[in-house]
């Protein structure tokens, strides 16, 4: 061999090593711009929602931004603030946000932080299937089966909690990843905090935590015991604070699932569609998966779940179908009732609960994507996402996604009062006057109205709020009382209409399907001394 080929030779051995490193780094440079795409997506969409007016059409997006904000907007401030029954995290990340007070009236300081959760959930999801099955074109397929589904477009821009959720289960399901190529322990711990941070979002992923850990200890190899505690460890954190927290405020770990604010005290028993009947229960989340996904996506999503399986992925589909599980044994207790408008009692209610079998389905079929041959790989998988978004390509009319749908009947009505009573209370009252106030929907009319949340005396304000509802004639020092009519607040109100201090009912609101909201002056006599 000649100098010069030699030359050549040592040329090209030395070139491929650069190609190499060069890889790494375009594929990371693509995954930013995803990111980025998906931010910009989410940020359009939010700017969308806001304009229609959608971004606090769930009465659950107005509590979730009040509870944000009364932390620091409060006769008493602080954590205990936070209460209890709906978990703290989502709360404390809108915190920064709902502090400003333009933010916090227009309701976009539940959007910035829901749009940015989105969109990482979504990025996360594709770094975690890309990692696991080795192929581009299926992750991408099924990251676009997860990002551009309406229903979590529309979520995304409110402050509703779904996206957190998410988030955290593609947090952990990519670190799940991570753990099986490296078995490390760092790894079982980042799948653990991942799942931690999901408890502190939604209930349904503290029913994830058995099922990860399990994963963990079948796919542990050498010291499976020990990388199965540490996950462990660091996954009960979530559930173990929370439980503390309960404890601390309200003397009973249990507050959340059994006290007064509890779904347990407000459904009262009630009987939902599915109690107790474990192929109704199924049949009704099975129609809301087909609504809230896509028959197609939810179908799709399904027969992939046997190509990942036959791909050895079976510990990312005990993770990710732990949560329709979860869903469906609580439609047989009763626990959770969902409602869609072609199942009796045809309605719309938490058709949202749906989107728990996003991460499923859209994993199905980014397993789905790798059945194909490599060359027309990208093809497949293009032709698998535009079959998932077939629904609302062929039928784009919004009226089609439920979980919008749901909050234009159910909280149409609510909108309607708030503003009127809004526009009823803003040039009445003055500085300094005091609102004893229901925290609840009516809530909604301070932020309406500009009012600081802690110009009223509410729920969140302990000792002082109850002592003025049980005895308003000793305690009672507001000028106003705004209230849903026949509540605890109403009813303590209903005492003062006579005698030496009286209130009048001076307005009440109605609107069709929804509780009559009233407000209440004081007209007459001195305040205790």
């Amino acid at each position: 061999m000649t100098a010069s080929g030699r030359s050549r030779g040592t040329k090209s051995k030395r070139a491929s090593p650069i190609s190499a490193t060069s890889r790494p780094s375009s594929k990371s440079g693509r995954a930013l711009g995803l990111l980025a795409a998906l931010l910009a997506l989410a940020a359009v969409v939010s700017w969308g929602f806001y304009l229609q007016g959608s971004t606090l059409a769930y009465g659950d997006a107005e509590a979730h931004l009040n509870i944000a904000r009364r932390i620091t907007d409060s006769r008493v401030p602080g954590y205990e603030q936070f209460g209890t029954v709906w978990l703290p995290l989502p709360h404390a990340v809108m915190l920064p946000f709902a502090m400003h007070d333009g933010l916090w009236r227009t309701g976009v300081a539940g959007a910035i932080p829901g749009a940015i959760v989105y969109a990482l959930g979504a990025w996360l999801f594709f770094l975690a299937c890309r990692r696991m099955f080795g192929s581009t074109p299926a992750a991408a397929a099924g990251a676009a089966a997860w990002a551009l589904n309406p229903n979590l477009l529309y979520l995304q821009a409110t402050p509703m909690t779904e996206p957190y959720s998410l988030a955290a289960v593609a947090l952990a399901l990519y670190f799940l990843a991570l753990f099986r190529d490296s078995l490390s322990g760092w790894a079982a711990a980042g799948a653990g905090l991942a799942l931690a941070l999901g408890a502190l979002t939604r209930y349904e992923v503290w029913f994830l935590l058995p099922a990860a850990a399990l994963a963990v200890l079948l796919m542990g190899g050498e010291g499976r015991w020990r990388k199965a505690l540490v996950f462990g460890f660091f996954a009960s954190l979530g559930p173990l604070f929370w439980l503390a927290h309960n404890q601390y405020l309200y003397s009973d770990a249990l507050e959340f699932y059994r006290g007064e604010y509890s779904a347990l005290a407000i459904n009262k028993g009630t009987k939902y569609p599915g109690y107790h009947d474990w192929p109704a229960a199924f049949v009704y989340y099975r129609t809301a998966a087909e609504g809230v996904l896509g028959a197609p996506l939810a179908w799709l999503g399904a027969a992939g779940l046997l190509a990942a399986l036959l791909r050895k992925q079976w510990a990312a589909a005990l993770l990710l179908g732990a949560v329709p599980l979860f869903y469906v044994t609580s439609l047989h207790s009763s626990g959770t009732p969902v409602h869609v408008p072609n199942l009796w009692p045809n309605s719309w209610y938490n058709t949202r609960y749906a989107l728990g079998a996003l991460p499923v389905a859209a994993f199905g079929v980014a397993a789905l994507a790798t059945v194909m041959h490599e060359r027309i790989r990208g093809i497949w998988a293009g032709l698998l996402a535009a079959a998932c978004l077939s629904p609302w390509i062929f039928y784009p009319r919004m009226d089609n996604w439920l979980c919008w749908k749901e909050a234009q009947v159910n909280g149409g009505a609510r909108q309607a009062w708030t503003r009127a009573a809004s526009e009823y209370l803003k040039p009445r009252y003055r500085s300094g006057d005091g609102i004893l106030l229901s925290f609840g929907d009516p809530a909604g009319i301070l932020r309406e109205s500009g009012i600081p949340i802690r110009e009223s005396l509410h729920e969140g304000d302990g000792a002082m709020f109850r002592a003025a509802v049980a005895r308003p004639d000793l305690f009672l020092w507001e000028d106003w009382a705004v209230c849903a009519e026949g509540d605890r607040v109403s009813k303590a109100m209903g005492k003062m209409r006579n005698g030496s201090r009286r209130y009048e009912r001076v307005r009440i609101f109605t609107a069709p399907g929804s509780r009559a909201v009233e407000i209440w002056r004081h007209i007459q006599g001195k305040y205790p001394q």
